[in-house]
């Protein structure tokens, strides 16, 4: 035992002989125990899948006879990704072109005509061609984009013309897009309402790391419990509130389809720019200090304005104050005016809402919100347009006498959808439909909605106006089945247009008439790949293809898929989706190694837990991101096998997590094993995120699998005291479910092979990378078996072809070591 002297200090002759016995120790400290440098390759089967080409994206025309197509490149490498980005406020931005993190952009840009599925190719683009974002202009006479170039500091809006399908630089002046898109169109399409940097500013506010004294925050003792998110990247001194303010300031701009800029009053932190439906009026929001380090820049104070076309402030909507938490529960929500936007179908009407139990669902109200609307010029008291006893969850606007309002009540999963007539003065809501927002099998589609004129979103109605359409997924007990119906408005009455074929999986995406006698969807098979389609109804013509995308894996084209079906032991109707290597025979082969992949859901009924919520009939899409590339390295592999966490009643789902959660494990495996295609002694659970945290708890409370795959996840709630997922409790109402819950209070039981993989600037709120290193510690420290692999720059989800490399061949090779070669159970 050593010694200390009277300064309290070890003598130099113990100094000396402590230094020479650490290095001894450390000779001897397992090699498992140092850092790997170096990324990884998987073998080739799994390369192929990370560089398999990707779906272009997709935007129909307002005259829905146009469809643009942009590329999607292949994934970025690490020097992309690893390039400069400053964390401020709740984002993460690119400093040098002052626009969020992206790493990914659009590398190409056509038109498809509707009707003959002709290509039409564009000329003028820039080389090499970086779209960020896209839009049409509502006449539908340009197609705009901003080009984005985070090496050079590009980003610049570019116009094709439709007409001649030429592209041309729209400005050189640089947008501001840290606070969203940074630009969109004016509905009579002659301009776009735009970010500008603003200019003046000077250099970005240097942060040298020298402090200025301590970081100081204090909180009152008013008894108000309230919630805080664990939220990440938030600012933590003044020199970053300096350089945030730096790179969110931007000047509201009015930019002609010439490329005349016109500047709108003074440069300002602006986080919401939105022109009024008849283009006379600019709803503005703009944050002010005092910032918080508490919460993202969502929740700083912010003032809500209306402004006219040169920038004069005309009408104050609100001053909302700094909002650091809410009460508790998923139904909270602060006081004051919220979600103010422009009524689609009126020339420029605000709507908004504001709660009437002090946003705090544990207070008794027979109105929880009322939803105003207000008129320009906004001079007159505001109309009560309906008074809800739930949370306001949108409204889709038709006309003055047509528009369907929801509202929604978390805690009950229970939503109601009201018909008003915004434009009928004493007109009363009706109920319109209500029911749970669990039930899948009873969902009558969503409303279809249209662009009109000014490119506004309204709802799509029949010729003699009397009728309104929806788009569903057609949930039923054998698998989604997609579906377009008319309903009639007055009685709620529908009529089946069309419905998706037990063979393939089609959905409709839009329809390019009232009468839907033509629609545009999407069709696939478990063999053909999602492609469009244009579908005349009522004829027998078979559906014309418009696009003709090749498979992107076809050494995987004959893999089997089956949507299987089995109970709980509580008689809990569970699925799974089952995927099988091409070739591959139960009863000749023998039972293969299997990996199942899957993400906790909680609910408030077991017949809601109980549906299906798949389809058999659809592509087999084989990406890095899931489980199914070991398919290519002979697995077996079971894709979001049900998970359910019931809470039917006044109980919470979480109340039996770890009981639910092994059932439902257990229920699975006794499945595969029973048809054969799984072996009890070789197989796998993984998951990503919330799936990371079921993994590691299956793991601690059952020996069901051989192995786990544990990627970005959480595993010690008491680091996200104030709830987390479905959990609306806090740590002090319900510390023992969060102690319960949490596989790291349980590391001692975890004897299975465990491997870890997170990234090192994880910016989801409550996955902090502390997350998996600690659990890592305790699992070594209690002797166990685990690996923690920590991927440089990235994020929730991995960005760089190295790091998904990286991530396949250290699954590959826990999956060969400890699943495929174990010894098959007897």
């Amino acid at each position: 035992m050593l010694g200390l002297d009277i300064h309290g200090e070890i003598p130099m002759r113990l100094r000396h002989l402590a230094r020479l016995s650490l290095a001894a120790l450390l000779c001897f400290v397992p090699l498992a125990g140092f850092a790997q440098s170096g990324y990884r390759e998987p073998p080739d089967a799994l390369k192929a899948i990370v560089d398999a080409p990707r779906t272009p994206q997709a935007s129909l025309s307002p005259r829905r006879d146009l469809i643009a197509f942009t590329g999607m490149p292949g994934l970025p490498g690490i020097d992309v990704v690893a390039q400069p980005e400053l964390k401020l406020a709740g984002i993460r931005i690119h400093p040098k072109v002052f626009a969020r993190s992206n790493f990914t952009f659009g590398d190409d840009l056509w038109l498809v005509d509707v009707t003959s599925g002709k290509e039409l190719r564009i000329e003028g683009l820039p080389k090499p061609l970086s779209i960020a974002g896209g839009a049409w202009s509502p006449d539908q006479k340009y197609y705009a984009f901003n080009q984005v170039e985070p090496a050079t500091g590009i980003n610049t809006l570019w116009l094709v013309d439709v007409a001649s399908r030429y592209a041309r630089l729209l400005t050189r002046e640089s947008l501001n897009s840290v606070s969203g898109r940074g630009w969109r169109w004016m509905p009579d399409g002659s301009a776009l309402l735009v970010n500008l940097r603003a200019a003046g500013e000077g250099a970005l506010p240097a942060v040298d790391g020298t402090p200025t004294g301590p970081n100081v925050q204090q909180t009152g003792s008013d008894g108000r419990v309230t919630s805080i998110r664990t939220y990440q990247d938030l600012l933590s001194n003044d020199a970053q509130a300096k350089q945030f303010e730096y790179l969110l300031r931007s000047q509201p701009a009015l930019i002609d389809v010439q490329g005349k800029v016109t500047r709108i009053g003074a440069a300002d932190l602006y986080v919401g720019l939105e022109p009024s439906p008849d283009g006379r009026h600019i709803l503005t929001q703009r944050i002010t200090r005092p910032f918080s380090y508490l919460v993202p820049f969502s929740s700083f104070p912010r003032v809500i304005e209306v402004r006219d076309r040169s920038g004069k402030v005309t009408h104050t909507v609100a001053k909302l104050p700094l909002v650091e938490g809410l009460p508790t529960g998923n139904d909270a929500v602060p006081t004051g005016v919220r979600r103010v936007e422009w009524r689609n179908d009126a020339p420029a009407t605000l709507v908004w809402a504001e709660a009437q139990d002090g946003g705090d669902p544990a207070r008794e109200a027979a109105v929880r919100d009322i939803v105003y609307q207000q008129a320009a010029p906004f001079s007159g008291k505001p109309q009560v347009l309906a008074e809800l006893s739930m949370r306001y969850a949108g409204t889709n606007w038709g006309r003055g006498d047509l528009a369907l309002l929801t509202e929604y009540w978390w805690k009950t999963r229970r939503y109601k959808t009201w018909r008003l007539q915004p434009d009928v003065v004493g007109a009363a809501p009706k109920v319109f439909e209500e029911g749970s927002a669990e039930d899948r099998y009873a969902d009558k589609g969503s409303p279809v909605t249209t662009l009109d004129a000014r490119g506004q979103s309204v709802l799509l109605t029949s010729t003699d106006g009397a009728q309104i359409y929806r788009i569903g997924d057609g949930a039923s007990p054998e698998g989604d089945r997609p579906f377009l119906d008319r309903q009639a408005i007055e009685s709620g009455e529908t009529t089946r247009l069309f419905h998706s074929s037990g063979q393939q999986y089609e959905r409709p995406l839009a329809m390019l008439d009232t009468n839907a006698s033509r629609i545009l969807t999407t069709r696939e098979s478990p063999t053909e790949r999602p492609n469009f389609y244009l579908r005349t109804l009522g004829s027998d013509a078979a559906p014309v293809a418009l696009t003709k995308f090749a498979h992107p894996t076809p050494q995987l084209r004959d893999v089997q898929k089956e949507l299987i079906r089995y109970k709980r032991k509580d008689g809990v109707d569970l699925t799974g989706t089952l995927y099988l290597p091409p070739g591959y025979d139960a009863k000749r082969d023998g039972p293969l190694p299997l990996l199942m992949w899957a993400y906790p859901a909680e609910f408030k009924s077991a017949a809601a837990a109980s549906q299906v919520t798949d389809s058999p009939y659809r592509f087999n899409a084989i990406s890095y991101w899931g489980p199914l590339p070991f398919l290519a390295m002979g697995y077996a592999v079971l894709d979001d096998p049900s998970m359910p966490i019931v809470g039917e009643g006044d109980a919470e789902p979480n109340d039996t997590y770890v009981q639910q959660l092994t059932a439902n494990a257990e229920a699975a495996v006794d499945e595969v094993v029973r048809r054969g295609v799984g072996d009890r002694n070789r197989i796998a659970v993984g998951g990503h995120s919330y799936g990371a945290f079921m993994t590691a708890n299956l793991l601690a409370h059952t020996r069901l699998f051989k192995a786990g795959i544990a990627r970005s996840g959480a595993y010690n709630r008491t680091l996200t005291p104030f709830g987390f997922q479905a959990e609306e409790r806090n740590f002090w109402q319900a510390g023992n479910i969060y102690a319960a819950m949490s596989p790291f209070n349980h590391a001692d039981k975890i004897k299975d092979a465990l491997l870890m993989i997170h990234g090192e600037q994880d910016n989801n709120s409550g996955t902090f990378p502390i997350q998996s290193e600690r659990m890592f510690a305790a699992v070594k420290g209690l002797g166990g078996n685990a690996r923690l692999v920590m991927l440089p720059n990235e994020s929730h989800g991995y960005r760089a072809r190295e790091s998904i490399m990286t991530m396949l061949a250290e699954s590959n090779d826990w999956l060969e070591k400890y699943v495929k070669n174990a010894k098959p159970a007897k």
